[in-house]
């Protein structure tokens, strides 16, 4: 028994991962569920990106204002 909860603590997060994933490829051959995982992808760096914009407002004004005068 010893055994078995050690195998557990060590790979138990691999296994759940694997269950997991095998889950996900089934629903994404299967079904359309990878228009929802590019939907939450797409939420996510918007989401990202607008907190930089916001953090970083005068490097992104002065990065815009130097491509848009190399063009």
């Amino acid at each position: 028994m010893d055994g078995y909860t050690a195998f557990w603590n060590k790979y138990g997060g691999a296994i759940v991962g694997l269950v997991v994933g095998i889950i996900l490829a089934i629903l994404i051959v299967f079904t359309n569920f990878y228009k929802v995982i590019l939907a939450i992808a797409l939420i996510i760096a918007c989401i990202w990106l607008g907190g930089y914009v916001q953090q970083n407002k005068e490097a992104v004004k002065e990065k815009i204002k130097n491509f848009i005068d190399k063009l």
